[in-house]
């Protein structure tokens, strides 16, 4: 189940200085649109995994529901895969391996490229028309760690829908980076996984202060589908 958070309390927390207002974003345009599934990957999801999230087995349907949409509304599905950077390559991050400390050699075993806990989640729905990014740091926009801010924008991507796991790491991580690089972003607040409900919502209080609107599933479901079909009647 998705964790247990009043997300709309945490909205009107932030309102006041906003008109009253909670979410900003009140439509989506599909076709300007990139749904951001961030490292649901057997080394997170799977029991007994390195870096388990219980609480990321409990997402998986809303994440492919959601995925569904952004694909029949005519938006794009980007998977991100957490991967171990070579350490003595361009994207060596020796500072994590610091902090990582005795842990960080089966971190490193278990997030190479083509290692099973590399793999996606099996219950992830992947399409063919979905794309992989590999990415090196917790941001996926982190300079050098992948290519992601180039493919959106060779694609005209303005708005960010973010689901996935950690939500307190990466799914925070790459959610700050894209609002300072202007993009829209929105997290899916019920298909996002912490470790535990507090975690969770730290980081929706965080988002709705500054750097994004915070929607559920069935919200975002519906913005997708009432924009695509006004724009086929247009």
């Amino acid at each position: 189940m998705p964790h247990k958070v009043d997300h709309a309390a945490i909205l009107k927390s932030h309102a006041e200085v906003r008109g009253d207002i909670g979410n900003i974003w009140q439509s989506i345009d599909p076709a300007k649109t990139a749904h951001l599934i961030v490292d649901m990957q057997n080394g997170f999801v799977a029991e007994g995994a390195p870096v388990e999230v219980p609480e990321a087995r409990g997402v998986v349907d809303e994440i492919n529901r959601l995925s569904r949409a952004v694909r029949d509304a005519g938006g794009v599905n980007v998977f991100l895969r957490f991967t171990t950077p070579d350490p003595e390559g361009p994207a060596a991050w020796p500072i994590f391996a610091e902090r990582m400390m005795d842990g960080i050699a089966a971190h490193r075993e278990a997030f190479t490229k083509g290692a099973d806990y590399w793999q996606m989640w099996p219950e992830i729905e992947v399409d063919t028309a979905d794309l992989l990014v590999d990415k090196h740091r917790f941001s996926a926009f982190t300079p050098g760690t992948c290519d992601l801010h180039s493919i959106l924008s060779e694609r005209r991507i303005e708005n960010l829908l973010i689901s996935g796991t950690l939500t307190n790491c990466c799914c925070e991580s790459t959610a700050r980076d894209a609002m300072q690089l202007n993009y829209r972003v929105i997290m899916a607040v019920d298909a996002c996984a912490a470790l535990s409900d507090e975690a969770h919502a730290g980081t929706l209080d965080s988002m709705a202060l500054a750097f994004a609107d915070l929607r559920t599933v069935d919200e975002l479901e519906g913005m997708l589908t009432k924009q695509a079909a006004a724009e086929a009647a247009a």
